[in-house]
């Protein structure tokens, strides 16, 4: 199978050095859109060598919040679309059978797909994952373990339309579905991709179950918090250095105030001496 991806980095460079290196193995063409203004993004992809688009049209006239559905069709502009095509947020990272699971998954053209993930809610976590985890996600040809994160919220309307494969990783066939572009008329970074799941009838929006990927954030965020824009924390190791300053400060203070005791002591004891 032919698989290109596009993605989306909107000022989610912290995330993308994290994730782009991995996953951009399993692709056949992968393409980055961000801003005209976002140039850690555009240092990110081109450390990797990857294409990105930058455009100020993800604005639309005087608004500050991007439109992710410009975005991705700026993307889909750029690939070649006679394969199979994964819209993919910054913040995602795919597990490394990726490719090889779906190259042996039964796609049906017409059908568009989604996947769980887990909830990785801080980079310390994040690290510990990726240097003290002691078990593959994947085992004994026969095991996926799920206990690496807590999974999150699958979207499941149970009384009425079923599964919906939701934005952070959605998995569609354009010319099998005849779906080449994205929706437009929903500014911000949510609800598009649910108007793109719709454009795939009720039984043709199904389930991957032989992979999670890991969702990465900076730290536990209400639903929605970056829906109009990047507003949570920068995602990296803690500036121990701002902690430390005070500290030190503090201790300072307290030499000073016993070197002045001190001194006053002394003071007083010569005095003493000398009027003797």
């Amino acid at each position: 199978m032919k698989l290109e991806a596009v993605v989306v980095s909107i000022n989610y460079s912290d995330f993308l050095k994290h994730t782009l290196s991995q996953n951009k193995q399993f692709f056949d063409k992968i393409v980055v859109v961000t801003d005209d203004k976002d140039l850690d993004t555009k240092k990110v992809c081109d450390f990797y060598g990857v294409e990105c688009v930058c455009t100020g049209l993800v604005y639309e006239g005087d608004s500050k919040v991007p439109n992710k559905g410009i975005a991705i069709n700026e993307g889909l502009k750029r690939l070649d679309l006679d394969g199979w095509v994964i819209q993919l947020d910054a913040d995602i990272w795919l597990p490394k059978l990726t490719r090889e699971l779906l190259d042996r998954f039964p796609l049906q053209k017409d059908h568009i797909y989604g996947v769980d993930r887990f909830m990785c809610n801080s980079y310390e976590d994040w690290m510990k994952f990726l240097n003290e985890n002691k078990k593959p996600m994947h085992e004994s040809w026969i095991y996926m373990h799920t206990d690496f994160f807590p999974i999150g919220t699958r979207l499941v309307q149970y009384k009425g339309e079923g599964y919906w494969p939701i934005g952070f990783f959605q998995l569609w066939n354009p010319n099998g579905s005849g779906v080449k572009t994205y929706p437009t008329h929903k500014v911000g970074f949510d609800r598009t991709d649910v108007l793109h799941l719709k454009q795939f009838k009720k039984g043709k929006r199904s389930f991957i179950p032989d992979f999670i990927c890991v969702h990465l954030a900076s730290q536990s965020h209400a639903q929605g918090q970056n829906w109009r824009g990047r507003s949570t924390a920068k995602f990296g190791p803690k500036d121990d250095s701002l902690t430390e300053v005070p500290k030190k400060s503090i201790w300072k203070k307290i030499f000073d105030i016993l070197t002045f005791v001190l001194d006053l002591f002394l003071n007083l004891f010569r005095k003493g001496y000398k009027s003797e």
